[in-house]
């Protein structure tokens, strides 16, 4: 007789979404603009409008939850939504509509964990230098204190969704507008400056004694050596050291360790760049680091790292073709695709024990994380739609996979508290438009009709069991 795994009877089964990839209504009731609007027309590929049309169908998706047994969303607010320039006036329409979302939520006993930036700078300041600019830190921090004050309904606030993929697809990968490659200063600069912005949110929010429980989501993938050679060895700390280290130094410690500057130092050198960190910036980034009450992990992959000396060279794939994925960054290392793991369409590797030894990592180097939630994790398919029937097993052994790890650092000791799969529904993917589905139900773009997939049932079991089947 087969045993399953199970998961803590608390343990919360939440779906996720973005505002920018499930909303639409871009321009609606006041909403300022962001740089994708002009970016994505611009590239003449897809556009986020509709996408899956939450501004209008949050009540049927909301109902869905209560139906399915998911109890809890992640959601963010489109800054640009409440202050349309970044700033000044605020647009009421938009408050408002948030608050309906929330009444929403309470109707249906769906818990709201809510984002505040979630790749969405607005537009105006976006062009005037987004997270480099240290005015839009005054900004970002300005306009958290007002959501704080507004909407008393939300009790789960995250500041910040994925810093690393927002300073890397902006300033090394150029995935993301202004489309700059290879710049490691920029990338550094971003990542310091959202983290300080996050530090200052915290301390603002915990010292306002404003009811409820702040952290940030990381996106947060394990870093291998190719080999045992001690220069893929060395690659491997050079790309966890700027993608994972620097991130979780900021947040729990405050600082920066000696080990990982000196690695981010030497990728800097080699390629002649330098940054420069104001060290008043730490004195609030120590007051935060042991405010956060809890640390979002979103995770899609595990990297096997070797050591490459050539010029940076980048291949991102966004159609799905498998094996055109190509990831070589100087001073850091070559990403090499496993041939032995299976992949997504767009070169994912799956590797659920990647998880699990990064939950051990967070646990053993830094124990004032708190608890845990897997803020995103989920497999981007091309679903079969057949009469409104659509069958993903292989989302389903993904998921059950990646369950099964969790479960496995649970009894590790990893204080993991719940789990929200990517995503709660279809949704807009930001370089992939609509090919790329991770929703437990299937929306029709054109109908905007949402079909219940296979998946959807099974996590429905898994939530009301606790049992990973």
């Amino acid at each position: 007789m087969t045993e399953f795994k199970k998961l803590p009877q608390d343990f919360l089964m939440g779906g996720a979404t973005a505002a920018y990839q499930c909303e639409g209504s871009t321009t609606a009731d006041g909403k300022g603009l962001v740089a994708w609007d002009t970016f994505l027309v611009e590239k003449g590929r897809y556009t986020a409008e509709p996408a899956s049309d939450f501004y209008h169908q949050y009540p049927v998706d909301l109902e869905l939850c209560k139906k399915f047994k998911i109890d809890s969303i992640r959601m963010s607010i489109a800054w640009s939504r409440i202050f349309p320039n970044g700033y000044g006036e605020v647009n009421q329409k938009g408050v408002e509509y948030y608050h309906n979302v929330f009444a929403e939520c309470k109707k249906h006993g769906v818990i709201p964990f809510v984002t505040l930036h979630h790749f969405d700078t607005p537009k105006a300041l976006f062009d005037n230098g987004d997270f480099l600019n240290r005015e839009n830190v005054d900004h970002f921090v300005n306009y958290a204190e007002f959501c704080f004050n507004e909407f008393s309904e939300v009790y789960y606030w995250s500041t910040f969704n994925e810093i690393y993929p927002v300073a890397s697809n902006q300033y090394l990968l150029g995935s993301f507008p202004p489309e700059i490659q290879f710049d490691i200063s920029k990338t550094v600069t971003c990542l310091h400056n959202m983290m300080y912005a996050h530090a200052r949110a915290v301390n603002i929010f915990k010292e306002g004694d404003f009811e409820g429980e702040i952290g940030v989501v990381h996106s947060l993938e394990y870093k291998y050596p190719a080999t045992n050679k001690p220069e893929d060895v060395h690659a491997a700390k050079l790309d966890e050291a700027l993608s994972i280290k620097f991130l979780l130094d900021a947040t729990y410690l405050g600082y920066y360790s000696d080990e990982t500057m000196a690695l981010v130092n030497e990728i800097l050198v080699a390629n002649e760049q330098t940054i420069d960190i104001d060290e008043d910036d730490f004195v609030e980034m120590k007051k935060a680091a042991n405010r956060n009450d809890f640390l979002g992990i979103n995770n899609y992959g595990s990297h096997w790292v070797k050591e490459y000396k050539g010029e940076s060279t980048l291949h991102y794939n966004t159609t799905g073709e498998k094996g055109s994925q190509v990831y070589r960054i100087k001073g850091i290392g070559e990403r090499v695709i496993r041939e032995d793991l299976p992949k997504t369409d767009w070169d994912w590797i799956i590797y659920p024990k990647g998880l699990y030894d990064l939950l051990l990592m967070v646990k053993e180097q830094y124990p004032n994380y708190n608890k845990i939630y897997i803020t995103e994790n989920g497999l981007g398919y091309k679903d079969h739609f057949e009469d409104g029937v659509i069958m993903d097993e292989p989302r389903i052994d993904y998921l059950r996979q990646h369950f099964n790890a969790l479960s496995d650092a649970i009894s590790e000791g990893v204080n993991v508290k719940g789990y929200f799969i990517w995503s709660l529904m279809d949704v807009f993917s930001w370089v992939n438009g609509y090919s790329k589905r991770y929703g437990l139900f299937y929306i029709d773009f054109e109908t905007q009709k949402r079909f219940p997939k296979e998946s959807a049932y099974w996590y429905k079991c898994v939530s009301e069991t606790k049992t990973i089947i």
